[in-house]
């Protein structure tokens, strides 16, 4: 009998985990899906854009409420679907499985949290020996992680990542050359495309806080966007109490769509539309309600101040 996917996501929807064999069976057919994708995909408005997840299982329901369900809205995630929140086996689980049941309608851009150092630290390898006693559903999600694409680009006007840029990358085609299928390594131009962040104090490239990646400013954005012909970047990895900003003279944009982060932040969230045109909508969204019950049990984070720094 084969993978019945609407079975697999009706469960998931329903906030079920799925039996340890299924998952296993998915993340193998998944990667052999990502596997034919580019580290570049482009792709064709309208599409909404989802920023970090994180976990925040309810959050991702309340967004196909706002925007749509799959197929009938084409969705583009922008990384972080794990770490932090309570449920990030069934938010990543979810999204892999439309992924697979819906191919040409959903982007997983790989965030710099869909790797084995982070998880392991910050909450989803525990929450998966929590819940399934061992460490093999860890196995196969951070395996998937490895193929998981580096960016898109939308009517190849939009460039969308998680972090930002890199030094070491002038053109689009540059991206298109690395070897993404591993662990994210500390530094080089990979590690810049999921770690990296704006910064309106500088002009050009500097030392991250974060200890990897750069902060860029908004002279590099403009000669980033001249070289391949393209008007925006849009990306996330940065909590935003608004829901989302934008810089740059309307050159970059971040979106988060984690609201209320941890649980405890208090911040909004958003998702971005992107038109046929090429407009550009932030529909703004509060903590889904279901969150109430929840958010007073323990969490895999430790410090508030630890929370804001580490993303």
């Amino acid at each position: 009998m084969g993978l019945d996917l609407d079975a697999c996501i009706s469960q998931l929807l329903q906030k079920q985990l799925l039996a340890e064999s299924l998952i296993k069976e998915i993340c193998e057919k998944t990667k052999e899906l990502l596997m034919r994708e580019s580290n570049v995909i482009h792709i064709s408005a309208p599409v909404t854009v989802v920023g970090d997840i994180h976990g925040q299982f309810y959050d991702l329901i309340e967004i196909f409420r706002i925007g749509g369900y799959c197929p009938y809205t084409n969705y583009l995630f922008l990384g972080d679907y794990v770490d932090r929140g309570l449920f990030s086996i069934e938010t990543i689980s979810l999204l892999t499985c439309l992924k697979l049941r819906y191919p040409e309608r959903v982007q997983l851009v790989r965030g710099n949290h869909e790797s084995r150092a982070v998880t392991q630290t910050y909450g989803f390898y525990t929450e998966c020996v929590r819940k399934y006693g061992n460490t093999n559903v860890w196995h196969y999600f951070t395996d998937m992680f490895d193929y998981l694409t580096l960016s898109v680009v939308i009517d190849d006007k939009i460039f969308c990542v998680h972090g930002g840029l890199s030094p070491s990358i002038h053109s689009i085609d540059q991206i298109k050359t690395l070897d993404r299928f591993r662990e994210i390594p500390h530094e080089g131009p990979m590690a810049d495309l999921v770690w990296s962040d704006p910064d309106q104090d500088k002009d050009e490239f500097a030392i991250s806080p974060r200890g990897a990646g750069y902060t860029f400013g908004g002279e590099v954005v403009k000669k980033f966007l001249h070289i391949n012909g393209m008007s925006h970047i849009l990306r996330a990895h940065q909590l935003c109490m608004e829901g989302y900003q934008v810089l740059y003279d309307d050159r970059l944009s971040t979106v988060w769509s984690a609201p209320n982060y941890c649980y405890r932040c208090g911040n909004m969230a958003s998702i971005l539309e992107v038109g046929v045109n090429g407009e550009r909508f932030f529909n703004v969204f509060d903590a889904a309600p279901e969150n109430d019950r929840e958010s007073s049990r323990p969490m895999a984070s430790e410090r508030l101040e630890n929370v804001l720094y580490f993303l």
